[in-house]
């Protein structure tokens, strides 16, 4: 392993890769999980109770010698001692976002019968944020995930895909496989040693619920109480769970011509299901004859198709959207003025930030790293984008075109195959645009020993911490705080009082660099 990665591990990671001196231990893994991490303040600007700290990790488990990564995790120690349970660790998706904070925002969010229970843990998975950050050199134009399928831009969205794999393998060689979620899960294990626990518990939303069943299905016997909020299907990891987001789309948007055709009088889109999906479909031919300006941006109807696919599972947000799309263009309707896409607006990177493509790198590396499950053939893409535009016009063709994916290293390990009885808690919105019902059935369905807390009429990504007074919160409260799970599945219904300020405090909006669709 060591000529390999003195062969393949370039200037990203070696900082990071250097190999201790100390002779292999008869347990290699010992080394590791009996670390004395020095906690120290976060900083000065946040309270003096959240301490960070540093662990390091093998970066391949399969040679703990060969070199190391540091994870960057964080704690919050509860103050009553007498009702301590335990640790519980948190992830808030992605893959590639940050979870160092999460202990501040979830001491923020959780009942007091909930957080005098457990030291609250974060952490930023490997290759993510203030851990061994991951970069390939992207630019903007790389980061842009969505492409829809045309025939005369398909070779160029090929180039694309190429270029973008081949930058991340030049920058990260060989090292660049090793950021998975199995290891992510090894490395959940390595801190749950580190913080002296014979079990963890867990909290994960959207990819986290990935995260969480991975671990269950590798460390049944050190899995506590899991919550998985928004969970993606284990059986469609990765393309799979891309495409479902078209096929999601497609009853979501049905049932939002419905619900604005009945408020005719006040969207005036139509007075029929059918009439209110023409207008839309109208206003997407007629952005794409004469792109749409709106906030000093110029939308085409592919731009439309993509912005507004997530929305049409909040009928009311989708159905204003769409009124101001159209009015827009009316306005507009004589201008011929040459379309240019929407330029994301960053904001200046603090220099302690970590690389500006660094989430983008992340969410490819595990995406594509996960399985060998990715088509190789580009004509396969081209295939399935046609098949699936006609099959889920909304978003099927950008669901199903090529990614870097395509032209990825082969994978250092096997997909995990998740297929238990471990006794965890799924939480899942009817309604839901990043993993659709279809996907948070898929999860509990492998998970033999869960319950499944079912927001019947419930919209939105994500559930727990939206409404403290909800059935669907209370559930969860009762399974962290007493560890005993509902003795069947639970349907709850939308309590009307979400709160949409709650979930991006727990779950951290992007910072300053355009991402992928997040999971």
């Amino acid at each position: 392993m060591a000529p390999l990665l003195a062969a393949g591990i370039t200037a990203t990671l070696l900082p990071a890769l250097a190999p201790t001196a100390q002779a292999a231990p008869a347990e290699p893994l010992k080394r590791f999980e009996n670390q004395r991490p020095a906690w120290h303040r976060c900083d000065a600007s946040q309270p003096a109770a959240f301490q960070c700290a540093t662990v390091r990790v093998p970066l391949d488990y399969s040679h703990p010698d060969a070199g190391t990564i540091k994870l960057a995790v964080s704690r919050m120690k509860t103050g009553v001692p007498g009702k301590r349970h335990g640790a519980i660790l948190f992830n808030p998706g992605g893959p590639g976002d940050e979870g160092l904070e999460m202990p501040v925002m979830m001491k923020a969010a959780l009942p007091e019968k909930v957080r005098e229970q457990y030291d609250l843990i974060g952490f930023d998975p490997r290759g993510v944020g203030r851990s061994t950050p991951l970069t390939c050199g992207l630019t903007r134009a790389d980061q842009n995930i969505e492409h829809p399928y045309k025939a005369a831009t398909f070779s160029r969205d090929v180039k694309w895909a190429r270029a973008v794999a081949g930058k991340c393998r030049a920058r990260n060689g060989d090292g660049l496989a090793y950021f998975t979620t199995r290891n992510t899960a090894r490395d959940m294990d390595v801190i749950r040693a580190v913080l002296g626990e014979r079990k963890i518990s867990y909290l994960g939303y959207s990819y986290g619920t990935y995260l969480g069943a991975v671990y269950a299905q590798m460390f049944p016997t050190r899995t506590d109480r899991f919550v998985l909020d928004s969970a993606v299907d284990p059986a469609r990891v990765w393309r799979g769970m891309i495409q479902i987001w078209a096929q999601g789309t497609e009853p979501a948007f049905t049932r939002w011509t419905k619900w604005t055709a009945r408020r005719d009088r006040t969207y005036k889109l139509g007075n029929t299901p059918a009439k209110v999906r023409k207008t839309f479909w109208d206003l997407i031919a007629r952005a794409d004859r004469s792109p749409v300006e709106q906030d000093g941006a110029k939308l085409t109807g592919d731009d439309i198709r993509s912005t507004l696919r997530a929305e049409f599972f909040s009928p009311r947000s989708a159905a204003e959207s769409v009124v101001n799309l159209k009015k827009a263009a009316d306005r507009h309707a004589d201008s011929l003025a040459p379309h240019r896409r929407p330029e994301p607006r960053f904001a200046k990177a603090p220099a302690a930030q970590p690389p500006a493509d660094n989430g983008s790198v992340a969410f490819w590396a595990v995406v594509c790293g996960d399985t060998a499950a990715w088509p190789r053939d580009p004509g396969q893409y081209r295939r399935d984008a046609i098949r699936d535009k006609a099959a889920y016009p909304l978003y099927g063709d950008f669901a199903s075109n090529i990614t870097p994916c395509a032209f990825w290293s082969e994978p250092a390990e096997s997909v995990t195959k998740v297929d238990n009885k471990v006794g965890l808690l799924t939480v899942q919105n009817q309604w839901d645009s990043q993993t659709p019902l279809a996907s948070g059935l898929g999860m509990h369905r492998v998970l033999k020993g869960s319950r499944m807390v079912y927001v019947k009429g419930g919209e939105g990504h994500g559930v727990y911490g939206t409404d403290p007074n909800s059935c669907a919160d209370r559930t969860v409260d009762a399974y962290l705080s007493t560890g005993r799970l509902p003795a069947r599945d639970v349907t709850c219904k939308p309590s009307g009082r979400r709160s949409p300020g709650v979930l991006p405090r727990i779950v951290p909006a992007p910072r300053h660099i355009p991402r992928p669709p997040r999971f």
